[in-house]
């Protein structure tokens, strides 16, 4: 996605910089469990466990590459997860649109009515970049048709969500 979405983008960003983000921080939540968005929203306690957990995966990436570019690899994740640049932000809203994204492409009966609302939740990601917004709003647009055909009433789910 972000090598895709780089020419469209409203700043220019270093793609090589943006790609080490976004794998240094799946590396991260590889070593130390991802947990999806949808278990956090259902148990706030998760994050806690989740951030502790990704604390050490760094840390364990850094000590074992300490000879090499360890603190280059801590430096960026903490940048991308502290959102830091505007790279990072980037590389932040692609991480969630991304999870929408693929949630829109399953099958209607694996939804749960939590994550009716999620589709709604992305904003705050995107409000930086016209681009990313404008990928947001087509995202939704699709997660919102999904759940209309489904017979969900999504002006409730919005209302709900946004207020």
């Amino acid at each position: 996605m972000a090598v895709l979405i780089e020419p469209l983008l409203t700043k220019k960003i270093d793609t090589a910089r943006i790609l080490k983000m976004i794998i240094i921080h799946d590396l991260v939540e590889a070593e130390a469990r991802d947990v999806s968005a949808l278990d956090v929203l259902r148990d706030p306690g998760l994050k806690v466990q989740k951030l502790e957990r990704e604390k050490q995966a760094i840390e364990n990436l850094r000590a074992a590459l300490r000879e090499t570019n360890g603190q280059e690899i801590y430096d960026l994740f903490y940048e991308f997860e502290n959102k830091e640049t505007y790279e990072a932000k980037v590389a932040n809203a692609l991480d969630k649109l991304e999870v929408q994204l693929q949630h829109n492409h399953a099958d209607f009966s694996t939804w749960e009515e939590i994550e009716y609302d999620m589709c709604y939740m992305m904003d705050k990601h995107v409000l930086f970049d016209e681009t990313l917004f404008e990928l947001k709003k087509q995202i939704e647009e699709a997660a919102e048709q999904k759940m209309k055909l489904a017979g969900v009433d999504t002006d409730s789910v919005r209302q709900r969500v946004t207020g």
